[in-house]
């Protein structure tokens, strides 16, 4: 007899269902059938039903918080049962034990964690026996019968389980050393409150407190444009002041004079450029996009999304959600007829049948297998559920995923954009936007509503260079630079998606591109419900706000490992390589012995210079050496306002007006804040060496270059 062992209680039901079975007390028991001539047992774990034990295991004096014995490195981790989880492992340990279990089928999601929760179980049992893996992406009776039918052998996927592993085990000893240390220290100084610091949780958080610093110390100064409504023999439009690149006046006056100018004289059409551009139907979902889009359009968090996919995911409506791919593969494009056609026949979609495209099996921006790892994109199965009985939001995210599907087989969309550019008086220059959609396309199915700027484009009157006519009306209109915006929830998930960008390093830019950035698929919706929990952000209407305890944090870690995405970047490498078998668990987990040395050193180093109170904490009051205090460091080349040390670079402190920024490392070489203040005031470094390019290392002075307004290398 063959025991299965699934993740949860849900998914269990789910792969009994397509035989018949009897439901027992913590599982179920599948009678005889071609599948199991011998019948079958089907149990699961409740989530993590195993967990890392706590310092106090290894030694009863690490239950006391101290600095002195401080890094706690296990010499082997130990795994326990979950208190709350104790009747549940009891039920599997016993059905493991029965001597007519010959065989175990692991049954866990497919993916590294679900490989993490039940082999921990299994080998905290004791019981040693042959095991296969059953490897499937969605739980219709169909795909879970042909799961069964294609077994993989346990070593197939036993990579997973060391990476799964290897990355529980570093976030423990990280989070463990870093929230211990920096709360001890931060508990010299009066603030009586548990700062937790996490591998993935801090880097996201700087990145928040970044953009919450360049919005408290933003200073809006004001600006004036000049509108103007021109009139023709056939036609009437608007049109904005502009000369070169600049359309906005830095005074009132000069907008005045410039109206003054412009009143009752000649305008005549002297520029008139269209642009046909195609736009592709967008591809399917993978978890990241999928979360984003919800959050755009119905406002739900990344969790509340993730929850409702998974119950989708259960039911059999939907295909695995925490996929990172948004590709299917050729044998699921073939089930696509099929599935279309059952969504055919309900209300909500009728009206975009039939299809324009009737098949997109050889369609490569939506089918390649080459791009699918372990999970294909997110879409809907052959089981068909009535929306109407869904909850709201569970019809929400499948009507979401069922038009993606349906959009990919319509045509692409076509829209004319045009620029028109009037001159008044031989002078001055106003430029008018506009377009004009020449082919709706998949824009049909998912009415995507251009935003900002865009959306208010309409199509221009039917003007050719040469016609002439007059100014109709001038305006002059006051406004004021704004801030950087904040990050709704759905941006963050994207934002830690693509971190790739923040990092100045080109090859760590390319790692954390190749591995999706901070966090995984599974992960990002719950270090950000973590950061919530911690009080390090607030989500306010769906804008995210770094608190002051948040500040305060990141102003500590400074430059600590604990705050860079370019560590999150190294380790993802090295945990995917784990995972593909490419690399050595044991050598990893040296590494990370070691980083947590540092951690401690680095954090009793940093502390030397803090000057936190808790007054500052609990009184919300702006911490000290803000960006806004800083005198700068010398002025910037391009605007002349100073330039300061934003952590991971210098840069202009009239961010996002000027955007002169000097990367702390370049080529490999680490510039020093002496060479930046040398550099801003004779627009020029010292003879540097340590520059590598390649093989090649290379001496030479970092110039500031008028001509092309950039940074250059003089060589020696």
């Amino acid at each position: 007899m063959k025991l299965i062992i699934a993740e949860k209680p849900d998914q269990g039901a789910k792969l009994a269902s397509p035989f018949k079975h009897k439901k027992q007390q913590g599982f179920i028991e599948i009678f005889p059938n071609p599948f199991f001539p011998e019948g079958a047992l089907v149990t699961w774990a409740v989530g993590h039903v195993c967990e890392l034990v706590p310092p106090e295991a290894y030694d009863p004096g690490l239950k006391r918080w101290s600095i002195s014995s401080l890094p706690i490195i296990p010499e082997k981790f130990k795994h326990r049962v979950a208190p709350s989880k104790f009747k549940q492992f009891q039920v599997i340990k016993s059905l493991l034990l029965r001597p007519d279990v010959k065989e175990i089928i692991h049954a866990g999601d497919a993916g590294r964690e679900g490989e993490y929760i039940v082999r921990i179980a299994v080998q905290l049992s004791g019981v040693k026996k042959p095991m296969k893996r059953l490897w499937i992406s969605s739980l219709t009776p169909k795909a879970v019968e042909q799961g069964f039918m294609n077994l993989k052998s346990e070593e197939a996927t036993r990579p997973l389980y060391y990476e799964a592993l290897s990355r529980s085990c570093a976030d423990w000893l990280v989070g463990m050393n870093g929230s211990r240390v920096y709360s001890l220290l931060f508990q010299r100084r009066g603030i009586r409150e548990v700062f937790s610091t996490g591998r993935v949780q801090s880097p996201t958080l700087a990145l928040i407190v970044a953009r919450e610093k360049e919005i408290r110390n933003f200073k809006p100064e004001p600006f004036w444009e000049l509108k103007a409504k021109f009139v023709t023999k056939d036609a009437r439009y608007d049109g904005t002041w502009f000369k070169g690149e600049q359309s906005r006046f830095t005074t009132k006056e000069e907008a005045e004079l410039v109206r003054q100018f412009c009143k009752g004289k000649e305008a005549r059409v002297v520029d008139l450029v269209k642009e046909r551009k195609e736009f592709q139907p967008p591809q399917f979902f993978n978890l990241s996009s999928l979360q984003a889009a919800a959050n755009q359009i119905y406002k739900y968090s990344p969790q509340k999304t993730l929850n409702a996919l998974q119950q989708l995911y259960l039911d059999g409506f939907i295909s695995y959600p925490r996929s990172d791919s948004a590709y299917v593969t050729p044998e699921e494009a073939k089930q696509f007829p099929d599935i279309l056609a059952r969504l055919s026949r309900l209300d909500s979609f009728k009206s975009y049948f039939p299809l324009p495209v009737q098949s997109i099996a050889n369609h490569k921006r939506f089918v390649n297998a080459a791009k699918v790892s372990d999970h294909y994109a997110i879409i809907p199965t052959e089981v068909i559920p009535q929306p109407s009985r869904l909850k709201d939001d569970e019809r929400n995210l499948y009507e979401l995923i069922v038009k993606r599907l349906i959009a990919a087989h319509y045509e692409k969309a076509i829209i004319d954009y045009s620029r028109l550019t009037t001159l008044v008086g031989g002078q001055e220059t106003f430029l008018t936007k506009g377009r004009q959609i020449v082919q709706e396309g998949w824009r049909t199915v998912l009415y995507e509503h251009d935003s900002g700027e865009e959306s208010e484009l309409e199509v221009l009157p039917p003007l050719v260079e040469g016609d002439t006519g007059a100014v109709e009306e001038l305006m002059v209109k006051e406004g004021k630079t704004q801030a950087p915006k904040r990050y709704t929830e759905g941006q963050l998930i994207t934002l830690m998606k693509t971190a790739g960008k923040h990092l100045e390093d080109s090859e760590l830019e390319k790692v954390l591109e190749r591995t999706e950035g901070l966090g995984t698929e599974a992960t990002r919706a719950g270090i950000i419900s973590v950061l919530k929990e911690r009080n390090y952000i607030e989500v306010k209407k769906n804008l995210v706000y770094a608190t002051n305890k948040g500040m305060m944090l990141v102003e500590a870690l400074g430059d600590s490992i604990l705050a860079s995405a370019e560590m999150t970047a190294k380790w993802e490498q090295r945990l995917h390589d784990i995972g593909q078998g490419k690399a050595s668990p044991q050598s990893f987990m040296e590494q990370v012995r070691k980083l947590s040395q540092k951690i401690v050193q680095d954090a009793l180093e940093n502390a030397r210079t803090w000057t936190f109170t808790a007054q500052q904490l609990e009184e919300g009051k702006p911490l000290k050496h803000t960006e806004a205090d800083s005198e700068g460091l010398g002025p910037c080349p391009k605007c002349q306002k100073p330039v300061v040390d934003k952590k991971s670079l210098f840069g202009c402190s009239a961010y996002p007006q000027c955007n002169f920024s000097f990367s702390k490392k370049v080529l490999g070489k680490t510039i020093s804040e002496t060479q930046i203040k040398r550099f801003l005031k004779t627009g020029k470094t010292a003879s540097l060496k340590g520059f590598k390019k390649g093989d090649r290392m290379f001496e030479a002075a970092l110039v500031w270059n008028k001509e092309q307004q950039k940074v250059s290398f003089e060589l020696k």
